[in-house]
């Protein structure tokens, strides 16, 4: 891993197929914290994305982040950080450069696969919409309390 400061996330990718990192950012909070968690995305294949995935693209020009897909239309994704209240539209196929396989929570290890995350993702997407009314009710308060 040691490598990663020579390439560019895609090009670490491409050469080794997978990356580890740790979580930067609070944006996949609960799922992922800062300075605690890490993840494993592979590299995008040529198949299109699944709803609930969690992908690694990139903003132009150089900004890379985690979040996860939301909504499949036909020709890009809806895409939604965890503890996020604004989506993002427009995020095509050729700007995900990873998916990610795995990830440690807390010290222990889960794969995408495992029915205990696959019930957490569809649950917490389930219930964006009262989450992110009440992550703005909650800014405003805070707003109006300064």
């Amino acid at each position: 891993m040691n490598d990663i400061s020579v390439f560019t996330y895609e090009e670490y990718l491409e050469k080794y197929g997978t990356l580890t990192y740790r979580n930067v950012g609070v944006s996949m909070m609960p799922l992922l914290k800062q300075g605690r968690d890490i993840f494993t995305v592979r590299k995008k294949e040529a198949d299109r994305c699944r709803k609930y995935d969690v992908v690694l693209y990139r903003r132009p020009p150089d900004k890379y982040v985690l979040h996860r897909i939301v909504e499949v239309r036909e020709n890009d994704y809806v895409i939604l950080g965890d503890n996020c209240i604004n989506k993002e539209y427009g995020i095509k196929d050729c700007d995900i450069i990873g998916v990610m396989t795995e990830f440690v929570h807390k010290g222990k290890t889960y794969s995408v696969n495992d029915i205990r995350y696959r019930i957490y993702s569809i649950l917490w997407c389930s219930f964006s919409g009262i989450r992110i009314f009440l992550k703005k009710i909650k800014i405003k308060l805070k707003r109006r309390l300064r």
